[in-house]
C-alpha cells in the first residue's frame, strides 16, 4: 500500500479512537493509532482520572496495548487530539508519550503524525520531537 494512503487510514483510525476519549476534566479528547513494521494497527484514546497523575495519554494507551501483545517493531504513530468537537488543532506528544516512544522505537525511523484530519497533517521523525533523546542505546556499554 502506497504511504500516503496507509498515513490516511492510520489518521482514520486515531480520529476513531478519539471518540472514545474520556476526559471529563480538561475536555480535550486525543486519539491515537500505532502501527507495527509488519501493519497491524492499535488504538488508544487519553482517559483522564480525577486525581490527574493516573491520566494516560492516547499514546501510550496505543503502545502498551501492542506491547501487551508482544509487539516490539513499529512503524509510525498517529495523533489526533483538541478540545471536543472536530478536531480543530495539532496534538504533539507530551514529553512523557515523547521518552516512552523512545523505549520502543527507532527515533531516526519512527514516524509521528500529528493530524487534524486524513487531509490536514505533519509527520515528523521521533528524534525531531526528541532531539538527544535518552533510550535503551545510551545504557549498552
Amino acid at each position: 500500500m502506497e504511504k500516503k494512503r496507509k498515513v490516511q487510514q492510520l489518521i482514520e483510525a486515531a480520529l476513531e479512537a478519539r471518540e472514545h476519549s474520556y476526559a471529563p476534566y480538561s475536555h480535550f479528547h486525543v486519539g491515537a493509532a500505532l502501527m507495527t513494521a509488519e501493519g497491524r494497527v492499535y488504538q488508544g484514546c487519553n482517559i483522564e482520572n480525577a486525581s490527574y497523575t493516573p491520566t494516560i495519554c492516547a499514546e501510550r494507551n496505543a503502545l502498551f496495548k501492542a506491547v501487551y501483545e508482544g509487539e516490539r517493531n513499529f512503524e509510525m504513530i498517529a495523533i489526533a487530539g483538541s478540545p471536543e468537537g472536530p478536531c480543530t488543532d495539532y496534538a504533539t506528544p507530551c514529553g512523557v508519550c515523547r521518552q516512552v516512544m523512545m523505549e520502543f522505537c527507532d527515533p531516526k525511523t519512527f514516524c509521528v503524525i500529528v493530524a487534524k484530519s486524513p487531509e490536514e497533517y505533519m509527520e515528523y521523525r521521533l528524534e525531531e520531537l526528541l532531539p538527544l533523546g535518552f533510550g535503551p542505546a545510551n545504557l549498552k556499554g
